[in-house]
């Protein structure tokens, strides 16, 4: 966590990759959650403003899969959402604003990917080192 640029300015997403189920990193989601979760390693892109964006898998017990496009923007703590599928297609999401990461159900996920991944560390981070340090919150 960081202090926020008041002249920061976000740089257009790219669209959301294609949707990968497989090789997900896992997340450890703390109870209620039912649902297993995982990042797409592949995924993971930061772009110069510095947004570290990512796809996001929710599978059910019953094989129903989620997935979400989302970015953090650790330098003010807060996630945003700009497309999700149930599986077939990417839609984009209706609210696609910044909304303070915290543990909501809404965004629990995304909060554990800012601890365990995203954010941790200050400066310069690649996609890479993210893919590690989700992997390292395994252990």
């Amino acid at each position: 966590m960081g202090t926020a640029d008041p002249d920061w300015k976000e740089s257009t997403a790219p669209p959301p990759p294609a949707l990968r189920t497989e090789q997900l990193v896992p997340l450890e989601l703390p109870p209620p959650s039912t649902l297993r979760w995982g990042v797409d390693p592949a995924s993971i892109q930061i772009d110069t403003d510095d947004v570290v964006r990512y796809v996001v898998v929710a599978r059910s017990d019953t094989g129903a899969v989620n997935a979400f496009y989302e970015g953090i923007r650790c330098t003010a703590w807060q996630v945003k959402q700009y497309a999700r599928s149930g599986g077939d297609k990417w839609v984009a999401a209706q609210d696609a604003d910044w909304k303070p990461l915290d543990s909501s159900r809404a965004r629990i996920h995304s909060l554990v990917i800012a601890r365990s991944g995203a954010c941790i560390g200050g400066g310069t981070r690649t996609p890479e080192q993210v893919a590690r340090n989700l992997r390292a919150q395994l252990r």
